[in-house]
């Protein structure tokens, strides 16, 4: 079975590999690993944009709002001096040209997504709050993710104060707003999902997951990267078969090009992508376990 030759291949690589492949609403097809822990990499900012929009659906943030882009934010360290971003270290030149200016707050909820700016994303946090993220994660369900820290908070991080992920948390979030797109459900209202899937789907960084889909199809999802580690999470819309839930975490290098790796685990998965088990199946046996 194609699960059985994938778990074969990841076996044999260096470092630690972690999957979760499942229709929306349904069991896991194929689990590996699942609640491995990674450093979270990028991917924590889906959890950021989920606690702002809970905010907004509360009453107590406007996206709409326009705030001001000042590049020195408070440490998660008590006591700790205060930090800001490199300006090399990001990827959005959108966000640094309007430094010291005011733009909407929705806004840089899209840069954070779209071009994965560290500096909108710091700036998100400091709008919508670290306990705000830890509340997102929980009403998805996760069991081990964590947002500890803004980014580039390297005083926290020498305290040992760290984002993590795990394939299955990944998952459950975005399966979450995929289900939550179509009915009301746990994380937000049917409009607010939908708006987060088309930011996600918007997503500039096409290298990994959704190298492996053919051209034109629908993918919402967020990649994140550092040194050693290559993470991949989305939701993907076939014309052909239901919506189902990729995440793809490594850690240590598994092999000399991670996005090829990661394009290729897509690949496969869309290949068996009529085969992925229903949400009325039972969990798969032989492929539901911690590898």
């Amino acid at each position: 079975m194609i699960w059985d030759e994938l778990d074969a291949r990841l076996d044999a690589l260096p470092g630690t590999v972690s999957a979760y492949a499942g229709r929306v609403d349904a069991p896991p097809t194929w689990a590996r690993r699942p609640d491995a822990t990674h450093y979270a990499a990028s991917t924590m900012k889906v959890a950021v944009l989920l606690a702002l929009h809970r905010a907004t659906e509360a009453g107590t943030l406007d996206l709409d709002a326009p705030v001001e882009v000042r590049n020195e934010f408070d440490s998660a360290l008590p006591g700790a001096p205060r930090f800001a971003c490199a300006r090399h270290y990001d990827n959005d030149e959108a966000v640094w040209e309007r430094e010291d200016g005011h733009v909407p707050l929705r806004w840089l909820a899209e840069r954070m997504i779209v071009r994965s700016s560290n500096l909108a994303t710091n700036l998100c946090l400091r709008h919508v709050g670290l306990p705000a993220v830890a509340d997102a994660w929980a009403i998805a369900g996760a069991r081990h993710s964590v947002t500890g820290r803004g980014i580039e908070d390297f005083a926290a991080r020498e305290a040992g104060i760290t984002n993590l992920v795990t394939a299955a948390d990944l998952a459950a979030l975005l399966g979450g707003l995929a289900a939550g797109a179509s009915r009301p459900g746990l994380l937000a209202s049917p409009a607010g999902c939908t708006a987060m899937l088309d930011v996600l789907s918007a997503q500039e960084f096409r290298e990994d997951l959704a190298a492996g889909l053919p051209d034109g199809v629908r993918v919402a999802h967020k990649n994140g990267w550092v040194r050693g580690v290559r993470h991949g999470a989305g939701v993907v819309y076939p014309p052909d078969a239901p919506p189902y839930v990729l995440v793809v975490c490594t850690t240590g290098d598994p092999a000399d090009d991670t996005c090829r790796l990661l394009a290729d685990i897509s690949a496969r998965v869309w290949a068996a992508r009529h085969d992925l088990r229903p949400a009325a199946a039972g969990p798969p046996a032989g492929h539901d376990t911690d590898r």
